[in-house]
């Protein structure tokens, strides 16, 4: 019986080897490039994520001991400042740490004292999450987890001495989250390979030797559910190897196995991740806006807190994306010691406190026919100076983030006669009038490239020369039109004896004496107001803006029997429908009725 059981032992011990050994060869290594590609087509997205809706982004790592940058830049990118030069970044590296201070340096500094991986995944799933992202080693290199291929660059051999992606995966699945991994392809610092610093198509060594083995590495050992990689876009798939390994995940980790978009050139497969934007309307392909709660990923103390938004501006977002057929992935910043920043939680408790209201109109929604109404926005400010570089931002609360126009208009006076060149420089559309006629008309549209924010930003310049007099006023007027993504415009001047500069705010006049400086502009966009979801046969519309007495649906019939309600409030809502229109009766809901203040929505059963 003994022997038996020993057999029995023996026997099983082998099975448990034969399966890693399954697990960790590569799955169907004799398949071509083509066979392998044809498989991804092939293969359903998993509904869980298209039902989610929401999910969790965490960017920590040795980018948050500095914690800085400019106030529209991401911190994460931290070392590439100092790589490139950046004065704000090596200011203040200087002045903080000491000339002698390395950007390696800050691994004895990412202590993590208030890490607690329960507690971050508590708060997750407080917020209405269903599903985390942590990276797990961003372009910097360094690795959360004990990687044998980072020796002495982990956060188990220095740091924090933790198996910080082995720490939250346990925490998250245990609150019944699912876990994703973010992990960059590429590195600005590896021997193997610098990106950026080496040529593009030098990567093969760097990729078989390094890249392959710690993607295999880290995937087998944690099986996350979601995987999400960065850093490709100089590159194509196939020299990311990315089909082979994509099959070889979906392999291991089985039917619930889904991975992003953002594996280079020439493979188009996986959920889209546009970023930082007002949204896409894809709706037969699963997508996640992907944005933090401030204006960076990494924690940014340079940050302004306008830039934080308000809850209500959040769920906005949030709402909107899921009526659009897609979902959000929002990021987290921790401080080195661990904490999440305190508004970074309210904002995450503020929005699941709208979702344990509104939830049914949110997880596991579809489009409706009709996805959102929208008005027209225009909001006026004085801008000094014609320089901005929005990146992917809003340039102004209530504007949106793309399809933005500007119209600028005042008076210029230069400081002596002479002959001035001007130069506009702008992603994407900009108009230049002086004295009556145009001067520079640029027509631009920057490559599309979802992914790269913080990389060389392209814009267009146009050029004309024009002899102008010494304290002449000239009317002036400036109209800018932003599409996606990135936006920017600066307007330069140059004349004889003087270097290139942005036309000073000492040349701009909003009127013909002189009086008030600077240049009037009117920002404009399309603002959305209500926004539709359609949820087990029912029509959800949520609106942004509390409709008053009345609020107003441009939907179909949706008959004479059916249930209107708010959600959070326990009472059936008079309505009429005519000349397609349906109106719903509002008046009798006063404030003290209402169950959220940030947005509402409003029940059709029929």
């Amino acid at each position: 019986m003994m022997k038996l059981d020993i057999l029995k032992q023996s026997l099983g011990k082998w099975i448990l080897i034969l399966l890693a050994l399954i697990f960790f060869i590569p799955t169907r290594a004799q398949d071509s490039e083509e066979q392998r590609i044809n498989r991804l087509n092939e293969r359903d997205y998993p509904q869980w994520f298209s039902d989610a809706k929401l999910g969790i982004f965490i960017h920590w790592g040795l980018y948050s001991v500095p914690a800085y940058g400019g106030k529209e830049s991401y911190a994460e990118w931290y070392l590439r400042g100092l790589q490139t030069g950046d004065s704000l970044r090596t200011t203040f590296m200087k002045k903080n740490y000491g000339p002698n201070f390395d950007y390696k340096d800050f691994a004895g500094l990412l202590k993590a004292e208030l890490f607690d991986a329960e507690e971050w995944a508590k708060l997750f799933k407080k917020a209405g999450a269903k599903y985390v992202v942590l990276v797990t080693k961003h372009h910097d290199g360094y690795a959360l987890w004990p990687s044998k291929f980072n020796r002495n660059w982990n956060s188990v051999d220095i740091g924090p001495k933790k198996d910080i992606v082995g720490e939250v995966t346990e925490a998250v699945r245990e609150e019944g989250l699912k876990m994703g991994l973010y992990y960059s392809l590429a590195e600005w610092n590896n021997p193997l390979h610098r990106w950026y610093t080496d040529p593009h198509d030098s990567i093969g060594n760097y990729v078989e030797e390094y890249m392959i083995p710690q993607f295999k590495e880290l995937v087998g050992t944690y099986k996350p559910t979601l995987i999400f990689t960065d850093g490709e876009w100089y590159n194509t798939a196939k020299q990311w190897h990315a089909a082979e390994l994509i099959n070889w995940y979906y392999d291991l980790v089985g039917p619930d196995a889904i991975v992003n978009n953002r594996w280079g050139h020439g493979l188009d497969t996986g959920f889209l991740t546009p970023e930082y934007s007002a949204g896409i309307t894809e709706t037969d392909r699963p997508w996640a806006e992907v944005r933090g709660i401030g204006r960076s990923f990494g924690l940014n103390r340079n940050e302004d807190l306008a830039a934080y938004g308000t809850s209500k501006e959040l769920i906005t977002r949030f709402v909107q994306t899921v009526a659009n057929g897609g979902g959000m992935i929002l990021n987290v910043g921790p401080k080195a010691d661990g904490q999440i920043p305190m508004i970074q939680q309210e904002r995450l408790v503020q929005l699941g406190n709208w979702l344990d209201i509104n939830g049914e109109a949110i997880y596991g929604s579809e489009p409706y026919e009709v996805h959102s109404e929208e008005k027209q926005v225009e909001l006026e400010r004085v801008d000094p100076t014609i320089d901005f570089n929005w990146v992917r931002n809003s340039p102004m609360k209530e504007i949106k983030e793309d399809d933005f126009t500007v119209h600028w208009e005042g008076y210029l006076v230069t400081p002596k006669t002479g002959t001035y060149t001007f130069e506009v420089r702008a992603d994407d559309e900009a108009r230049v009038k002086l004295d009556g006629k145009f001067l520079l008309n640029q027509d631009y549209t920057a490559p599309d490239n979802e992914a790269e924010v913080m990389g060389a930003q392209t814009a267009a310049s146009t050029q004309a020369k024009l002899k102008l007099k010494k304290n002449e006023v000239y009317p002036i007027s400036i109209d800018y039109r932003e599409k996606k993504q990135n936006a920017s415009i600066r307007l330069l001047w140059k004349t004889d004896g003087q270097e290139q500069e942005i036309v000073p705010a000492s040349a701009f006049f909003q009127d013909k004496n002189k009086n008030q400086s600077g240049l009037k502009g009117t920002y404009s966009s399309l603002k959305t107001h209500l926004a539709y979801t359609q949820n087990n046969g029912n029509i959800y519309a949520i609106s942004f803006d509390w409709p008053g007495e009345e609020l107003v649906l441009h939907i179909s019939d949706p008959g004479k029997i059916a249930k209107v309600t708010m959600l959070g409030l326990d009472r059936k809502l008079d309505y009429m429908y005519e000349n397609g229109k349906l109106y719903i009766d509002t008046s009798k809901i006063g404030f003290n009725d209402l169950p959220s203040y940030d947005a509402w929505t409003f029940k059709i059963e029929e």
